[in-house]
This record gives structure tokens, sequence and C-alpha cells, in this order.
């Protein structure tokens, strides 16, 4: 395998016919007394890493011209050739191989945490980390490649990334309002969900997209996913391109236009505009770590009042509104680090939901106390199950899939999701339902609290001030 993985690459820089090229390869393999069917060209193979491994000696390769070739000549050749034709995944993934680093990416990280913005790398729940303080680039590199493993593509990725943000922190500060984490994994996550969805193809495929979008374009694709700008997906020439659309409403949905073979682009409209919109809304938020103002400060207020607030197996205890002060970033970050035990983007916003419905509870002094320790996720799971029953009641949409069964359970798939899509069993059209209105996630959000807490009244009135 190792002899024909070299010639394939060898012969792919060298621009070998495809006839040359399987004559080529038939007699290596026979000189090595090995045999080969598989005779498709590089290009079109993702290299396996093994290449690379040490245990291949640096004085192994094959000879041109009296010279020694090594594998990581070729993945050297590989990289320029990539380059020159613009293959860019394949110039992620080589450039992955050969350890290259981004340009100024050290300085790229220095710039997000000095204006207060960690970072992390990897994916939640177990395999993300954070970027608290300034690294050297080597060291910046090695955790980063580290944390992805084998995927070199995503690990250039990041780093890429990496310095995109920096750029729009210093010309666009106010695109990170309200967000004291930059998860790049999960940018990356929902980055591929937009392709897929405009695409309308399989996670796999937009992942791929994503990882051949060249450098202007995957710039362009993570402003418009940061600022909540709608965007639309032109093909010409087997090219993706990203345009931005009049409206600017990130519930709207995006629109894809497919390019003649002339490469005219025409963007054409292929979905409904309103179904899905918030479900997408709360991915992105959840994914950017984007709260609403003042979060931190209030939820200190709602501390004050309960003795503590569990988030995903996590108690934030009262005793910190005795060691910080409310405006203080310290416990902000508690509270981030909380809400961050939560893999799920669109259930992190849920809880972020109930979060507010306490904190108006606490600021229009609905109640003296709180109580004990408040868990927050049995408050959602609470307004999801009177959600399911208002569903049955009016035969609404849900009926196709969690309100049909009284319990649900018939419905549960594995991985904490729903058959219908809801990840942490919360079923997806409370997911796509709008904050405000009868049916809306806060209405359910308050009559959860109010169920559940002991310390709201179960009888007599009450002035309501969540609308």
């Amino acid at each position: 395998m190792y002899v024909h993985l070299c010639v394939r690459v060898y012969l792919f820089i060298k621009d070998v016919e495809q006839d040359d090229a399987d004559e080529a390869i038939a007699i290596a393999s026979v000189k090595k007394g090995e045999l080969c069917d598989n005779t498709e060209l590089l290009p079109t193979v993702i290299i396996d890493t093994t290449l690379t491994n040490s245990s291949i000696l640096p004085t192994q390769g094959m000879l041109e011209e009296g010279r020694v070739v090594t594998v990581r000549d070729l993945l050297k050749g590989l990289y320029e050739k990539a380059c020159q034709q613009k293959l860019w995944g394949l110039v992620r993934h080589t450039a992955g191989m050969l350890g290259k680093r981004v340009e100024d990416l050290a300085k790229a990280v220095t710039d997000l945490l000095v204006r207060q913005k960690q970072v992390t790398v990897g994916m939640p729940p177990n395999n993300e980390y954070t970027i608290t303080a300034p690294l050297p680039e080597i060291e910046l590199r090695q955790l980063i490649h580290d944390t992805y493993g084998d995927d070199e593509s995503t690990a250039m990725l990041t780093q890429e990334l990496m310095v995109y943000l920096a750029m729009f922190i210093r010309t666009e500060p106010q695109l990170f309002h309200e967000m004291l984490r930059l998860r790049v994994g999960l940018i990356i996550q929902v980055m591929a969900k937009e392709l897929s969805r405009t695409l309308n193809c399989d996670g796999e495929a937009a992942s791929e997209h994503l990882l051949n979008l060249s450098p202007f374009e995957m710039k362009n694709l993570l402003y418009h996913i940061l600022s909540g700008k709608e965007f639309a997906v032109s093909i010409a020439r087997g090219n993706l391109s990203i345009v931005s659309c009049k409206s600017s409403r990130v519930s709207k949905k995006s629109q894809i236009g497919l390019g003649d073979q002339e490469g005219d682009d025409a963007l054409i409209a292929t979905i409904d505009d309103r179904q899905g919109q918030w479900l997408r809304r709360r991915r992105l938020d959840g994914a950017l770590n984007r709260v609403p103002r003042d979060f931190y400060s209030r939820v200190w207020s709602v501390l004050e009042k309960c003795q503590g607030l569990a988030i995903e197996g996590r108690i934030l205890p009262q005793s910190l509104t005795q060691e910080m002060t409310t405006g203080e970033l310290k416990f902000a970050l508690e509270v981030e680090t909380a809400l961050n035990q939560i893999p799920q983007p669109e259930y992190r916003q849920l809880v972020v939901e109930a979060l507010m419905v306490l904190t108006l509870m606490t600021e229009h002094n609905m109640v003296p106390s709180l109580g004990g320790i408040i868990y927050v996720e049995h408050l959602v799971h609470k307004a999801n199950q009177l959600f399911l029953e208002d569903q049955r009641k009016v035969q609404g949409d849900a009926m196709l899939c969690c309100a049909k069964s009284k319990e649900g359970k018939d419905q549960q798939a594995a991985s904490g999701m729903l058959l219908c899509g809801g990840a942490a069993y919360i079923c997806q059209h409370l997911y796509d339902s709008a904050p405000s209105g009868s049916y809306g996630t806060m209405t359910y959000m308050a009559r959860a609290v109010a169920l559940v807490l002991d310390c709201v009244p179960k009888h007599g009135e009450m002035e309501c001030v969540i609308s």
C-alpha cells in the first residue's frame, strides 16, 4: 500500500496520463510482489496519514535522477500542485500532514484573548480544550492537532478560522457582543449545517463542501454566521460562492442558486421561510455562545434568591454571590462553564430561556425567595411536557412525532435525540417555536416554573409580568 500511494502521489504531481499511471502503478506493484486493483488517481482519494508515520525512514523512497524522493517530498509536491489547481480541501489536508501553521496564528489568539474572549478547540463535551492564555505558535499548533487527532483537515480549518475571528474582532467588535467564549468546533459544525440546509445535502457532503471552500468564501461564510445576515449559495463552474441577500433577518431561510453550464448564476428559493427558522436561530446562538444583554448579572440576582442553580450536573452555589460581584468576569465565566457542559446548541438556548424566566421573577419581586437548588433542565423538560399536552389538545404539528404517545418513549432514539430530530429528548417543534405568544417557549417556561418551584403560590391571583 505504501508503494501504491507513493507512486500515485508522484504521478499526480508529474501530470502523468491515466493509462501511463495505471501501467506505472502495476509495474511498481509487480516489483514489490503486490497486486493493485484500484487504479484511481490521488486527487479523488484522501491520503492515508500513515504515509508520514515515523516508522518510514527518511532515507526510504523512490529515486528520481539519482536523488531519493521521500514521502515528505511527495507531500510537498502534492501541496504545491493542489495550491496551483486551487483544490482547497486537498490543500488543507496536506498542509496539516506537513505540520504547517497558519501565519500569525499566535497573534490572532492573543488578539481574541486581550478582548476577553476565550477560545475553545475540539468538540464538546469530552474533547474540547479552552485556551485562556497566549501560547507560542508551535504549542498552539500541537494543541489543535492533538485535539483533532488524525483529522488534519479540520485541524487546519480551525487554525484558519481563528485568524478570521481575530480579523473580525479587530474591525467589527460588535459581532462579538454578549459572547465570552468562541467555540471553534461548534462554529465549524454550524457552518457545515448551514451548507447542508442550503444545498439540501447530508452532513458528510456538507462537510466536504465546507473543506473545499476557498479562503475568501470561508471567511465570507463565517462573517454571515457571526452577523446573522441572510445569505445564498451560488454554484457556478463547480465552485461555491456565498452571496449576501437583501434581508438581514437571521430567521429567514437561505436560498441556493445553481449556475448553468455557461456559469450564469440564478438564485432560486427552495424552502418555506417560516419552517425551521427558530430552530436554526437557536442553533446559531447556542453554537456562538450568544446570550441576552446583561444575562450574567441577572443570573447573579437569581442566585441571591435561591441556594443554587444546577445545569447539566454542575451546581452554581449561592456562595458565588458573596465571592464575586454582579459584573465580574470571573462570575460570568462560571456561568458560561456550566452552560458549556451542554453539547447541543439548541438545548443550551432553551436552558438560557429558562434562566431568563427566573431572572424576570427576581426583577419583579414575584416571590421573596426561590427556595433551594433549582434544576434548570427540569424546567425545560416540564415545559416540553406542557407543550406536548397542548399539541394533543389542538392536534398540532407535534402529533406527527412526540405527541403521538403520551409518554413519548416510543419516539426516542439513541444519543439523546428523538426520531423527530429533537436533541436532549425535547421535541423539535418546541425548538422551532417562537419565544413569545400563547404557544411560545417563554410561555411554557413560565408555566413550568409555576408548577415545579414550591415557592410559587399554587392558588390565588398573581400579576403576570412575562409577555
